[in-house]
């Protein structure tokens, strides 16, 4: 069996002297593991860092077997992406959210935004406002997606200000004034007006909405803890924001 695919390199493993299993991205197989075989020489070491982009060839006997990969460079971003720490911590932290992701199943909406947010992890702010948008829609595919497009409580599709923690839907200002101790902050850049750039506040807040969900529904669930990376991405992208920061983020968003 073979197919082709364009893929981005999650990470590596190594297998036996001078291979590697790598694990990667692909825009329409999902995330697939493959052996490469001298994976470990000086050639293939720089081609399969964690962010850059592939053009991978995949070959096994049964649809089932791991199979090996061939592996063509195509966009070599891993450099650039070691210069910031919200690149360092961005990629390792989406790699882990993908891996919440059964093997082999396809998502190719994921690996669009997974390269358009590499291209932009350099920027703190756009980088933090992507990831937080990653983040949702790894919840949307994980079956866990929040509403956030019209109150719950009213229909009203304006001065959506708060989420609920119970249902995951948004809640205007009004209908959840008596409640808004209870309710999580939606930031304004994640309403359906869309027209505002993430601040400090607002990325603070979106960093708290996402990681709660992420917690109560996957890992909670599963036993798991949120990837240390987050916690670094989180930190490097308010701090680019607020050079005063010193807050540390918690498992499930950021602390006060």
């Amino acid at each position: 069996m073979q197919w082709q695919d364009h893929a981005i390199i999650l990470g590596v493993k190594r297998h036996g002297e001078t291979s590697v299993i790598a694990e990667v991205m692909t825009r329409d197989r999902g995330r697939h593991l493959g052996l490469v075989r001298s994976g470990r020489s000086r050639a293939m070491q720089p081609v399969l860092q964690p962010g850059n982009g592939v053009e991978i060839v995949w070959r096994a006997r049964l649809d089932e077997h791991l199979g090996e990969f061939r592996v063509e460079p195509v966009t070599l971003r891993a450099a650039r992406l070691m210069e910031t720490a919200t690149a360092v911590y961005g990629v390792q932290a989406m790699g882990a959210l993908l891996r919440l992701l059964p093997e082999r199943d396809p998502h190719p909406h994921l690996f669009d935004a997974l390269e358009v947010i590499l291209d932009h992890l350099h920027n703190p702010a756009d980088a933090g406002e992507l990831f937080v948008r990653f983040e949702l829609a790894v919840l949307n595919d994980l079956g866990f997606g929040l509403d956030l497009a019209e109150c719950a409580a009213t229909g009203a599709r304006s001065d959506l200000a708060y989420v609920s923690p119970k249902s995951g839907r948004a809640v205007s200002r009004s209908a959840g004034a008596p409640w808004a101790d209870k309710m999580l902050i939606l930031p304004p850049f994640l309403g359906v007006e869309g027209n505002h750039a993430a601040d400090f506040e607002s990325l603070a807040a979106a960093f708290r909405l996402t990681g709660f969900f992420l917690h109560r529904h996957v890992y909670e669930p599963r036993g798991m803890e949120a990837a240390a990376a987050r916690d670094g991405f989180v930190q490097a992208a308010l701090k680019a924001l607020d050079p005063a920061l010193r807050a540390l983020a918690g498992p499930s968003g950021v602390s006060a």
